[in-house]
Order: structure tokens, then C-alpha cells, then sequence
């Protein structure tokens, strides 16, 4: 193909082109606004011009170790300083940032820290063990030669000290004390390509091991600048970290606060009373929030909440998509609800329900129909469509053609780590392709309708339906199993287990028979993966074998939701 013409031979130089990344935002802020709150954490607070320092800090002390290009340092912590810290201190130092979900048991995290080859583990003093027993499982499996990374602990003046100094006694470094060997003043540079690495992440496990979602500067700078965009976000806005920072990065919006100069409220532990709280005493006016939070905000006693609201707050709501009877509960206490969606791979958020003027003269249930929908692209994917798995044409706008969700564009991964086979299935055909069925509205909208993985999202995480059953199989009384989404008040959706008992089991007693699978479960898995309810029985299946999943869907459903325990 011939190259493109252009009106001039003008070359990029130094002076009108850089690699584009999000670390500038926090120089910028530094400048723009040295006293203003950067973080706020209990009582602890620190300026804009307070963070700049420290994050230069933490990236010359991991230099000074030979922690650079080419390195991994892996953080295991809750929505607290430090973690914020890491995603500006570990790339100034050229290295990637891989945020741990807290919420995965020791051989999956062992898993996590043995394929980055972390050098470095930063963990909250809470999650110490976590980190200890997922580093003893690797040095059991490479004998001899493992090598121990360097342990830092963080710790949390809100906690019990006990764990603090347990990992002190046990030859961790303490956060503030690694920070102290750096210097306020380093000279971190920029990367000289925007392509080089910023993150890393990884998938919750649909596949037999987690997949690790490789993420590069101009990704993260576009989605970034993007999420403020569509949420119209302020500068100066204060934000409270209801969602984790380990899930998507924060959706970008760990970066994102920098570029706009906000505030960033950290939330150790999520509950209504706090985020109501929050709201009244910090300033709050955006948070991101899983739709098991936003039922949370509905369905809080009174003596939790604030309301009427001091101010609008803004929303913004992905994972599993949202009802609309919760769009309209949060809309009628005052919350401005943003709905998106997207993907690990697509940086968090890729898809936004951008509303419509016109929409506002709707009935409420209407509103909430058209608003429960995902929406069509961000200003910084520049491709998306719901197409034909197999012809790639794209489906007809009719709202009930039911096609694959992909997306194309710099707010798309680099690619899987060492999983050269999954990389050539994910971008067959020059797309992306989400693994997530939907169908295109007359207007151009897109809507999700299906999984294609059968993808079960729990409190806004993934688990795969494959993996819990594995843990099911083992069971000794357990002859066939086969694990769909259910419906849950708190979690907004839980595993359910559909299970056919060996010949012999005594199933008399169904109720103790499936807290018994359950206990089983909880030992090889991680908790939220653990099935909340069972149903014994033989399973639906077609001619040449297969389990038909539909129809235990259409049982769950018919089940209706687990309860939300009232005791």
C-alpha cells in the first residue's frame, strides 16, 4: 500500500512530539496546586506537592536496588496511600506496577508472583500472610532456585500494629523506611516509547490460570484524560475510593486524579455508613462503584445514611450490568448515576450510556430501561461494534440480533504475558474480541445480553464457572456438576451449583449435604468463588453430551435471588 501524502516533509523532533504518559499529570499537579489535598486517609493527609515527593522517592529507592526497565513490583494493599503512590513511584522508575486483588487465596496469588517474576512485593500489613504463604508455595516449587523478592510491608496507622510488626520481625522492609533511602528530588524520566509497559493485570481466571493483561502509557494517559471526559468530572473534584485500586487500575482514575488536580479520599473498607459519611464530612462528589454497592446505598438503615444529600454525587457503575429498578432507587436519592463497561483488557471502562437531554422528559421506568444499557464507545477507543463471531459483519441495529462485543483502538491491551495463544485468539481478525454477547439498539447503542464465558461477576470480580467446578468435582459424593450465575441481593450475582450425587450418596438431607460441598469449596478456592446455594439433581444435557447451561440459567433464575442474610 502506498504511504500516505501529506502537504509538507516536516520530521518529528524533540521539541513537538513525546511519548505520551500519565506521570506528567502528577508533576503538573505538584505545580499547579502544591498545598491542595492530594490524599486523604483517616487522619492522615498529604498535598499534591507532598505525593509528588514521596512517589519520586519510592521510585529512587527501587532504582537504587536495580528495580527498573524491565522489572515487576507487585502491590498487595487496599484503597490505601501506598497503593495510590505505586502507580506513579514504580513507572518513574521505568518498572511496571501490578496491583494484587486482596480478595484471592495464596496459590493464585502464588501463581500471580511467580509469572510476573515480581522483584518487588509492597503489601499492607493486613495481607502480610497472604504474601508470605503465596511466596513459600513458589520457593516449594522451584527449590533451589528461587529467588526471594524484596519485601516491603505498608503499614496502616488504622490497624493493629501486631501484624506490622509480625512482618518487621520476619525481615520485611517498612514502607515509610524504603522511602526514607530514596531521594524527594529524583530525576525520573519519561519513557521514551509510549508503548512501553505503565501496568499489569490480570484476569480473574477464566481460563485454567488467570491471563495477564499487559497495559502501556498512551493506553493509560488516553483512558486517563477519557473517563474524565465522559463523567465531565471537575477540576478539583473529590474523590472517594469506593472501587478498588487493584481492579483495572482504579479504572484509570488513579491517574485521572492527578491530571485534574482532585482530591482522593481513601476507603479501607467499603460499607454505606461510610460512603454516606464521606459524603458529608469530606466533600465527596464522585466515587465508581459495582452495582452490589450502589444496593448497598439503597437498602441502608436510615441511622446509616445522610439524606437528603448535601450535594449531587456522581456515580459512576460497571461490572455486572446494573438492574434499572437500582439506576432509578440511586437517581432518586440524589445520586447522578454514570453507567459504562468494559474490560480488564480495555483498561477498565471502555463504553459509556451517554445520556441523552431528551431522555429526561421519560417516565422514570423508561429512563431506567434505556439507561441500564451500555452505551457506545469512549472518546479514546476508536472502535467498537457487535459483530458475527465468525463473518465479523456487523449485526443488524435492531436490538435483538444478538453478536460478540468487540473494540479496536490505543485503549486496547498489549496483549496477554507469555500467552502467545490467547493473544492470537483475542485479536483474530484485527479486533478485539470481548468474549461478551450483545446486541446494537436503533440508535446505535449497545446493550450486553450474555456471557460467551459464562463469566459469573461477584461484587464487581470475575470467577469462572469452569474453575469452580473443578473444586466441585472432587467432592466424593459429587457425580456431575455444572456452575451458573445466580442472582444475589448483596453480591449482585453468586455462583450456583446444579449437582448430580453418586450412586449411594445418602441425599436425604439436602441442606447439610450442600454446606458440607460448600466448607469442601471454601478450602481450594477463594471466598467469593465458593457456590452460595446448590441443587441437587440430574442435569439437563444434548445429544452428544454436553451440559445445557441455558436451561440451568433459566432454573437459577426461576430460584430467584439469594437472600441477603437479615441477621
Amino acid at each position: 500500500m502506498a504511504a500516505e501524502r501529506d502537504i509538507d516533509e516536516l520530521p518529528k523532533n524533540a521539541a513537538n512530539h513525546t511519548a505520551l504518559t500519565p506521570l506528567w499529570f502528577l508533576e503538573r499537579a505538584a505545580l499547579a496546586h502544591p498545598g491542595r489535598a492530594s490524599l486523604v486517609h483517616g487522619s492522615l493527609r498529604y498535598t499534591w506537592a507532598d505525593t509528588y515527593s514521596r512517589c519520586r522517592r519510592l521510585a529512587s529507592a527501587l532504582a537504587r536496588r536495580s528495580v527498573g526497565h524491565g522489572s515487576t513490583v507487585a502491590v498487595i494493599a487496599p484503597n490505601i496511600p501506598a497503593i495510590y503512590e505505586a502507580h506513579f513511584g514504580v513507572p518513574m522508575a521505568g518498572a511496571v506496577v501490578n496491583c494484587v486483588n486482596i480478595r484471592l487465596n495464596a496459590p493464585t496469588v502464588a501463581f500471580l508472583l511467580e509469572h510476573s517474576s515480581a522483584e518487588v512485593v509492597m503489601v499492607d500489613q493486613e495481607f502480610f500472610s497472604l504474601a508470605e504463604d503465596s511466596l513459600r508455595i513458589i520457593a516449594d516449587q522451584k527449590k533451589g532456585s528461587f529467588k526471594q523478592p524484596l519485601l516491603v510491608v505498608i503499614g496502616d496507622h488504622t490497624c493493629d500494629p501486631s501484624a506490622l510488626q509480625n512482618a518487621l520481625r520476619k525481615g520485611a522492609i517498612e514502607y515509610e523506611k524504603f522511602l526514607e533511602t530514596g531521594d524527594p528530588e529524583f530525576a525520573w524520566k519519561p519513557p521514551q516509547d509510549e508503548w512501553k509497559s505503565i501496568a499489569l493485570g490480570y484476569t480473574s481466571g477464566t481460563t485454567s490460570n488467570p491471563k495477564g493483561v499487559v497495559l502501556h502509557h498512551r493506553g493509560a494517559y488516553l483512558m486517563s484524560l477519557s473517563g474524565v471526559l465522559v463523567w465531565g468530572m471537575n477540576e478539583g473534584a473529590v474523590y472517594l475510593w469506593t472501587l478498588p485500586m487493584f481492579h483495572c487500575n482504579g479504572w484509570c482514575y488513579t491517574w485521572a486524579l492527578a491530571a485534574i488536580c482532585g482530591t482522593n479520599i481513601c476507603l479501607r473498607q467499603v460499607t454505606a455508613k461510610a460512603i454516606f459519611s464521606a459524603i458529608a464530612s469530606q466533600g465527596v462528589t464522585h466515587f465508581c462503584a459495582a452495582p452490589i454497592v450502589l444496593n448497598a446505598i439503597i437498602n441502608a438503615p436510615p441511622a446509616d445514611t445522610i439524606l437528603p444529600l448535601p450535594r449531587v454525587v456522581d456515580v459512576m457503575t460497571a461490572g455486572a450490568a446494573p438492574p434499572p429498578s437500582v439506576l432509578a432507587s440511586m437517581s432518586k436519592l440524589g445520586f447522578r448515576v454514570t453507567h459504562t463497561y468494559g474490560l480488564s483488557e480495555t483498561y477498565g471502562p471502555s463504553t459509556v450510556c451517554a445520556w441523552k437531554p431528551e431522555w429526561d422528559s421519560l417516565p422514570a421506568d423508561e429512563r431506567a430501561r434505556l439507561h441500564a444499557r451500555q452505551g457506545i464507545r469512549y472518546v479514546g477507543m476508536e472502535g467498537l461494534d457487535v459483530v458475527d463471531p465468525k463473518s465479523m459483519a456487523p449485526v443488524p441495529a435492531d436490538g435483538s440480533t444478538l453478536g460478540e462485543i468487540v473494540m479496536r483502538g490505543n485503549a486496547v491491551m498489549k496483549g496477554y504475558l507469555k500467552n502467545p495463544k490467547a493473544n492470537a485468539e483475542a485479536f483474530e481478525n484485527g479486533w478485539f474480541h470481548s468474549g461478551d454477547l450483545g446486541v446494537r439498539h436503533p440508535d446505535g447503542y449497545i446493550e450486553v445480553k450474555d456471557r460467551a464465558k459464562d463469566i459469573i461477576i461477584s461484587g464487581g470480580e470475575n470467577i469462572s464457572s469452569l474453575e469452580v467446578e473443578k473444586a466441585v468435582y472432587l467432592h466424593p459424593a459429587v457425580l456431575e456438576a455444572s456452575v451458573v450465575a445466580r442472582s444475589d441481593e448483596q453480591w449482585g450475582e453468586s455462583p450456583c451449583a446444579f449437582i448430580t450425587l453418586k450412586d449411594g450418596v445418602d441425599g436425604s438431607n439436602e441442606a447439610a449435604l450442600a454446606g458440607n460441598i460448600m466448607s469442601f469449596c471454601r478450602e481450594r478456592l477463594p471466598g467469593y468463588w465458593v457456590p452460595k446455594s446448590v441443587v441437587f439433581g440430574p442435569l439437563p444435557k444434548t445429544a452428544t453430551g454436553k451440559i445445557k447451561k441455558h436451561e440451568l440459567r433459566a432454573k437459577a433464575k426461576e430460584l430467584g435471588p439469594v437472600r441477603k442474610s437479615r441477621m
